[in-house]
């Protein structure tokens, strides 16, 4: 029995094979699917500041623990002793500031201005009496003789604390830079960007305090 003939005939139009050939790369294209992105471009650029400088400060604490481990006696002697105690209640103003800032954040979310720029304005006050707190600290050491240059121990205490409160007067400084847009009404429900990374910086400055205050006057 003669079977059918799959030639193309020769009277055939190519562009008639062309269309009944399958594949993507005709016709229709493939199906794509939708791609949502994980999160806004500014949020994941400050979460990769983030994570360098969690680095950076692992590199210092990191030197802190070999020069530490390494020393017969800590602190060394004639060096005055840290004020472990007012630093104690100084750490809790530091780490209220961290639930205003997350009430602030909840405040900026539900689109409550008035409440926001409360919120704010709290965690500024927490974070200045922090900051203030330890000025006055550093005054008194210096005065008893721990300096940057006196010894190891010095330089250490001051390059580890000494970091960390720059980092929380930037982060101050960009919170009072949120608080005067707050308060201009700047944002509202569905616009709170500045607030929320603001609010991320906070809380990795307040979050990192503890290991260094555990590490560096109570270790």
């Amino acid at each position: 029995m003669a079977k059918t003939s799959t030639a193309r005939r020769i009277d055939e139009p190519l562009e008639d094979i062309e269309r009944r050939r399958p594949g993507f790369g005709v016709g229709e294209p493939p199906p794509v699917l939708p791609q949502t992105p994980i999160g806004n471009n500014v949020w994941l650029a400050v979460l990769m500041f983030l994570g360098a400088e969690a680095m950076f400060f692992a590199g210092l604490m990191g030197a802190y623990i070999v020069f530490r481990v390494g020393a017969a006696v800590w602190p060394p002697p004639f060096q005055p002793r840290l004020p472990v105690g007012v630093t104690g209640v100084n750490t809790v103003f530091l780490l209220a500031s961290a639930v205003t800032i997350r009430v602030a954040l909840r405040s900026a979310r539900r689109g409550d201005g008035t409440q926001l720029v409360r919120w704010l304005g709290l965690t500024a006050l927490l974070g200045a009496i922090f900051l203030a707190v330890q000025g006055y600290e550093w005054i008194e050491l210096i005065q008893f003789g721990l300096t940057v240059s006196s010894s190891v121990y010095g330089g250490l205490f001051y390059t580890l604390i000494g970091f960390h409160a720059l980092h929380v007067f930037g982060a101050l400084v960009w919170l009072m830079v949120v608080f005067t847009l707050a308060r201009r009404g700047r944002y509202a429900k569905d616009r709170y960007l500045g607030v929320q990374t603001c609010a991320m910086y906070w809380t990795f400055v307040v979050a990192l305090w503890p290991a260094l205050y555990g590490l560096v006057y109570l270790y």
